[in-house]
């Protein structure tokens, strides 16, 4: 099972929440993520919350061919 720093991940307001309270956040709980970038993210693709941002197709399709580079060479 893989593991993550949710400190170097997540705002401090949420580095203690539960798994679920971390999916249903808005995506400004991310570090590095603002509210305006929220919105935008928002109005672009309907991304609303964390979940909905780890479900985005296109972030999909990017990690996917990010994960093909190496053999590429």
């Amino acid at each position: 099972m893989a593991s993550i720093d949710l400190d170097k991940v997540l705002d401090k307001a949420w580095a203690d929440k539960s798994l679920s309270e971390i999916l249903a956040a808005p995506v400004s709980a991310l570090k590095g993520v603002s509210d305006n970038d929220g919105e935008l993210l928002q109005e672009a693709f309907g991304v609303v919350t964390v979940a909905d941002l780890a479900e985005l197709k296109y972030a999909r399709w990017a990690q996917a061919l990010a994960a093909l580079a190496p053999s590429a060479k």
